[in-house]
């Protein structure tokens, strides 16, 4: 996985899946990303030779109100 870019509130991290992963290995790998690291997906591009390059995002976590503890 690549370093990801922060635009905002929104944390972006570009994905590249090759040619040979099937539509639904890449959508498990996907769901996997989203349940456990709070990823959804932003973009899919699927280039002619089979690879996709994929963007997924995530809202940065927001600083707590200065003073109060939860």
């Amino acid at each position: 996985m690549n370093d990801g870019v922060v635009e905002g509130d929104w944390e972006y991290r570009p994905l590249k899946l090759p040619p040979g992963v099937s539509r639904v290995t890449a959508a498990v790998q996907l769901s996997i990303q989203a349940e456990f690291a709070g990823w959804e997906l932003s973009r899919v591009r699927l280039y002619s030779d089979g690879t996709r390059r994929v963007v997924l995002r995530r809202r940065r976590p927001r600083a707590g109100v200065p003073g109060l503890m939860i």
